[in-house]
């Protein structure tokens, strides 16, 4: 990994209980992020981001999507999925999204786990101590509304005024009990047709 490079985290939960029920299986929750310097910090407006894209957002992707399937088992132990980045105080929102929105990022992920869908984003910036949020979905059908969960957490040293966090999540299934139906369910009722949800 380049030098930018400063530290890995990982989060781990597994939920037994949600409300007044046992979850049964437990769902597990996991993420990891990256902390870099941020490779066009104290240059200025940079055009063009396409050279350190290309050198840091492929080795990311691999890495952290490698520890995210050690951390779960297997690809296939990921039931949804999702990504997150975070800009520190002094940076540009667009750099740390510049290392997640791009398929040399994003790809490594979805080939390890067979998925289908898109990954859900947030881009966002803040200080060190800001929370991650990275919102999942089902890997194979964004419409699947169980699925629907965030990885939630925060690195007390990060991101400095000058780095970059990045990160991927994902879940071992859908919500415990979840029971508030599917999209499709609800283009059913408003008498919308699935594959042209707008009516145009």
């Amino acid at each position: 990994m380049e030098p930018e490079l400063r530290k890995v985290v990982t989060f781990d939960e597994d939920i037994h209980r949600e409300g007044a029920k046992a979850a049964d299986p437990a769902l597990r929750m996991i993420g990891v992020a990256a902390v870099v310097k941020n490779p066009w910090h104290g240059r200025g407006h940079v055009e063009d981001l396409q050279p350190d894209i290309q050198r840091l957002a492929p080795p990311l992707g691999k890495m952290l999507t490698e520890r995210l399937i050690a951390l779960a088992g297997s690809g296939d132990a990921i039931k949804a999925y999702g990504k997150a980045c975070i800009s520190g105080t002094d940076c540009e929102i667009e750099h740390a999204s510049a290392l997640i929105h791009t398929l040399q990022f994003g790809n490594f992920y979805r080939d390890a786990v067979g998925a289908k869908s898109y990954l859900g984003f947030t881009n966002t910036r803040g200080p060190a101590n800001t929370q991650i949020q990275i919102p999942l979905m089902d890997k194979h059908d964004t419409g699947r509304r169980s699925h629907y969960l965030t990885v939630q957490f925060s690195i007390y040293d990060a991101p400095a005024h000058d780095e970059l966090v990045v990160a991927l999540g994902a879940a071992t299934g859908g919500r415990p009990h979840h029971r508030i139906g599917d999209r499709y369910s609800d283009l059913a009722m408003l008498g919308r047709d699935v594959e042209n949800p707008a009516g145009v």
